[in-house]
């Protein structure tokens, strides 16, 4: 009898990972100590330097990066903690002082002071990447002392606390040293054992840690990239957390020793128009995009209750969400609007994508190929190694690119007030109007007049139609049940530090 589809792939994404998963610490010259948290995440991480220009707001570096360094400030579901900084205040409209937290060792011994804090973020300017707008504000920052310091900003910064949470602090001697790529230098619960892009991070606790070691000795990510052979190493034991399981492979993922937990997330999918290139340029041509697409149908048969329909450029669980009115499913009114823009022959084009972006990426975009296809725009599909769409991604060499994104910190100023000013120029879009909107909204120190500001800002997004906004995600984790401490995180970056483990249930 021939072997069905899905079992093949099982069984050779069971021998890829028992590969990664036994291999991939020797590979990167090291390994995590025996007894180790193994966990593997959906994508690839690719480069550990904290201010790589084209990681910046990578997702899977992320997660490391957290293990591995400090910021200043931390997100603890919609609260703002003393991470390195112990207190903070606004010192006037444009001056804010944090007072630093006292006996911090680097993980090669050093002691960390207000003069790495300053040199790092010196660095982060220095280095143009997709965080940059967080930090143009920023006019300076020096040390008073070796555990004060203070920020000058231009004008008014209510964003700079929740800024904090993404700037990675290494020792100041470190921060232009390229092997900070490969084995790089923190102050946080872990130190790098072994790295290799794209396969896998080895991590080893950090005993001197600041806040207290670590409850296991170690992390083990292994990058697997077929997702049945993931689950098959999970249920086997070989693996003890996998995310995000897609939605379609839940039921495979629950069984004997195995739990699902869900959390709504910060993730939600894009598909952006590059608004330089012809015919994008023109909003009639991208609001007939949306049109042509039925998502209530698309994200519905794919996801169920694994994602919702996204109502704003952002999901509907981040601070500064608004509800727009949905784009009705119309093919009609996508011809016609093609028509008016002197298209009504239809268009060839192409969109760009990862396939580890999410779940169900190729899905999602064969179904709104095709769905385009029927009013007679031909997306040529470039489904693309991860390196390669990052380099094209930030070189704007695209005419629609599709993936997920993760409002990180919890704000709409990550990513509205990041990606969509003219400055920023991620996908060609200029306004002057939303750049007025979003210059006040990172100004504004109310939370209410912010919340306005923001949904002004959705607005103008949304009715501009600079890119589909097709889902809101819910992640599922996948959890071995002898773990104990283990919180699922919206933002995709769960506290690994704090998980141990117990006995199976």
């Amino acid at each position: 009898m021939a072997m069905r589809r899905r079992e093949f792939l099982a069984l050779a994404g069971l021998a890829a990972s028992a590969v990664a998963v036994a291999g991939c610490g020797a590979a990167g010259g090291g390994s995590s100590p025996e007894g180790s948290l193994r966990a593997a995440f959906g994508q690839p991480v690719t480069d550990l330097d904290p201010y790589n220009a084209g990681t910046a707001v990578d997702e899977a570096s992320l997660i490391v990066k957290r293990l591995v360094f400090d910021t200043l400030v931390r997100r603890d579901g919609e609260r703002l903690v003393p991470g390195l900084a112990t207190s903070w205040k606004r010192e006037g409209d444009t001056t804010w002082a944090f007072e630093l937290r006292p006996g911090v060792r680097f993980h090669d011994g050093g002691a960390l002071t207000a003069r790495d804090v300053v040199a790092c973020l010196k660095r982060t300017q220095a280095v143009k990447s997709a965080q940059s707008s967080l930090w143009a504000a920023v006019k300076s920052a020096r040390a008073d002392g070796d555990h004060r310091v203070v920020f000058e900003t231009d004008g008014p910064m209510a964003t700079l606390p929740v800024n904090l949470t993404l700037l990675f602090i290494v020792p100041e001697r470190l921060v232009a040293d390229p092997a900070q790529k490969r084995r790089p230098v923190g102050s946080g619960p872990f130190r790098v054992t072994g790295f290799t892009p794209s396969a896998g991070v080895e991590l080893a606790r950090f005993d001197g840690y600041w806040n207290g070691p670590p409850a296991l000795p170690g992390v083990s990510m292994p990058y697997i990239a077929e997702t049945s052979g993931a689950i098959t190493a999970l249920r086997n034991g070989d693996i003890d957390l996998l995310w995000p399981v897609p939605p379609d492979q839940l039921p495979e993922a629950r069984g004997t020793g195995v739990d699902v937990r869900t959390v709504p997330s910060w993730t939600y999918y894009l598909a952006w128009f590059n608004c330089k290139r012809a015919p994008f340029t023109d909003p009639r041509v991208r609001r007939a995009m949306w049109h042509a697409l039925d998502l209530e149908e698309i994200v519905g048969k794919l996801y169920g209750a694994g994602a919702e329909r996204m109502r704003a450029p952002i999901p509907s669980t981040v601070f500064g969400f608004a509800e727009q009115p949905p784009y009705a499913h119309d093919p009609g009114a996508a011809r016609r609007a093609l028509r008016e823009a002197g298209l009504g022959g239809g268009f060839t084009t192409s969109m760009m994508w990862f396939d580890a972006t999410g779940p169900l990426a190729r899905e999602l975009a064969q179904s709104m190929i095709s769905a385009w296809a029927e009013v007679g725009v031909r997306v040529r599909p470039q489904s693309v190694e991860k390196a390669q769409w990052l380099a094209r991604l930030n070189s704007l060499d695209w005419d629609i690119e599709l993936q997920t994104n993760t409002v990180t910190t919890g704000d709409a100023a990550f990513t509205l007030g990041r990606l969509y000013t003219s400055k920023a120029d991620r996908m060609g879009y200029r306004n002057a109007e939303l750049d007025r909107v979003l210059a006040a909204a990172g100004q504004e120190a109310d939370a209410a007049r912010r919340e306005e500001l923001y949904a002004r800002a959705c607005e103008i997004i949304w009715a501009d139609a600079v890119g589909v906004f097709p889902a809101a995600l819910t992640t599922a984790y996948g959890v071995r049940r002898d773990l104990t401490g283990f919180v699922p995180a919206a933002s995709n970056q769960p506290d690994l530090a704090a998980v141990g483990r117990g006995r199976t249930p």
